[in-house]
């Protein structure tokens, strides 16, 4: 994609973060550092679960959740809603509620998200694989913050505290994370 495109996409009504590279995201005329899955990004046609992969696409930001205990809610126009210690996301390619937002306990294992660490204390739930969910393409793909050293995530899209909190105060329900395939 041109820069001319990305500029389009960014001036329009709606802003999307766009991950460059596995570095690199743009917001507006902001450069953020961000980190991607371990093993970079690979299309979406070839995203699998478990695989260490971001999936390349625009995918858009459903619904959020913050740690009501750790910070106020955010000022946002998009839907957040208070972290719950029996909130998880279902990751079990299997399972009849896979890559969906389920309550623990839940009979299998599953991505939760209440963690000790503060990678969820926001957290974005990102439209991919879930209109419809295909068993074993890929759930959790998430825009989360990122650990002090930018260490790569699951899968998921991480910026800092600071850059999370521009970016989900400029967004519209329109807005979506752009990830560009390399």
């Amino acid at each position: 994609m041109s820069i001319f495109n990305l500029l389009k996409i960014n001036t329009g009504k709606y802003m999307d973060l766009i991950v460059k590279t596995p570095n690199l995201a743009l917001w507006g005329d902001k450069e953020f550092r961000c980190a991607v899955g371990r093993k970079g990004i690979i299309s979406a046609a070839d995203k699998r679960e478990g695989d260490g992969y971001t999936p390349a696409g625009r995918w858009p930001l459903r619904q959020g959740f913050f740690r009501a205990d750790r910070m106020p809610r955010p000022d946002v126009a998009l839907d957040m809603n208070p972290i719950q210690q029996d909130d998880a996301w279902c990751d079990i390619s299997e399972d009849p509620h896979y890559n969906e937002h389920v309550k623990l306990p839940y009979a299998t294992l599953n991505e939760k998200l209440w963690r000790d660490d503060h990678r969820y204390d926001i957290v974005f739930m990102l439209g991919y694989n879930d209109a419809p969910v295909i068993a074993g393409k890929g759930s959790a793909i998430f825009l989360h913050l990122a650990p002090d050293d930018f260490a790569p995530s699951a899968g998921c899209v991480t910026l800092s505290l600071e850059n999370l909190l521009t970016v989900i105060r400029e967004a519209t329900k329109d807005s979506a994370v752009h990830i560009l395939n390399p």
